[in-house]
């Protein structure tokens, strides 16, 4: 919240008029629905969880209002036995970590075929213990804390689910307290192994430093896993196969797909947006992103005058 409100300050200081810009903060089970119930608002674009989507595009549904969707994900990043797993490994180190999982791309699965799965997951683990913990305006850390505590203890809780559900803890799973941490809401970077895609850590988002490696022994399966949930927001795959590259082109169920790069790399103005679950097949971002705030009429004029 302090970021949108100093933007707000910034943009007021340099002279945008008043009432351009509004920024109202606040509960959004209050605010939220006053504003999106509201007959002067006539578009809503959120960023939020797919469940308060569907409570917005129900709300909006009933006066045929426009809204456009960014939701949740479960981003997949699938390691075929041809990547560079160093590589690898960083993208998924940042895209997991960097923003302690807390992006709508955030990695939360990795997909690895069983040629490399010891290889990569072994250092995948090295990486993630060697991430400096702390203040985020410090140089020197390499993953902040969480927004509150309440989302530590959501964490953890799909830490205990993964334990219950029979997953294997390689590190991580707790939450920083001691010292320097006593006052903030920092989560140790956790990565679990022995995963199914039947389980709830495979399935749901967990929106926090959480990685989830699922092994698989073929391009195939990998897809096939990858599409397996509910959402389908981004996916990156590592392979050196041009071939491959381009028939997961086709058939990653994904709005955003990445070839040799992280899950959380579109900064670029093209098209944003996720599939199933994670949109209603709107897109934020480049030319898109105006068209979705405008209105389109077709003018047919003749002139002068063709009958009198």
């Amino acid at each position: 919240p302090l970021l949108s409100l100093k933007m707000a300050e910034i943009l007021h200081e340099a002279g945008l008029p008043a009432g351009v810009l509004n920024v109202i903060t606040g509960p959004g089970g209050v605010l939220g629905d006053a504003l999106v119930s509201h007959k002067g608002v006539n578009m809503i674009s959120l960023t939020g969880s797919t469940e308060v989507g569907r409570h917005v595009a129900e709300i909006c549904g009933r006066d045929l209002r426009r809204c456009t969707l960014e939701l949740g994900g479960k981003n997949a990043v699938i390691v075929l036995e041809d990547a560079d797993l160093d590589l690898a490994v960083e993208s998924v180190a940042w895209g997991a970590f960097g923003t302690t999982g807390q992006r709508c791309t955030a990695t939360s699965r990795v997909i690895v075929h069983k040629a490399v799965q010891q290889a990569f997951t072994d250092r995948l683990v090295a990486a993630a213990e060697k991430l400096n913990v702390g203040n985020g305006l410090d140089p020197k850390i390499d993953m902040g804390p969480l927004v509150n505590k309440g989302r530590v203890k959501a964490v953890h809780e799909y830490t205990q689910v993964g334990q219950q559900e029979g997953a294997r803890l390689l590190t991580g799973g707790d939450a920083l307290n001691n010292d320097e941490y006593s006052n903030g809401a920092f989560y140790k970077p956790t990565i679990f192994t022995n995963v199914s895609p039947t389980m709830r850590i495979a399935r749901e988002e967990v929106f926090g430093p959480f990685v989830s490696i699922l092994p698989v022994t073929s391009y195939e399966e990998a897809v096939q896993v990858a599409n397996a949930t509910e959402y389908g927001l981004s996916t990156s795959i590592f392979t050196n196969d041009l071939h491959v590259t381009f028939r997961a082109m086709r058939d990653i169920e994904s709005g955003l797909v990445y070839f040799n790069a992280p899950t959380t790399g579109a900064e670029i103005h093209m098209p944003f947006g996720g599939m199933k679950a994670s949109g209603n097949g709107h897109r934020e971002l480049g030319s898109h992103a105006v068209e979705e705030f405008s209105e389109t009429k077709s003018i047919f004029l003749a002139y002068p005058p063709a009958h009198k």
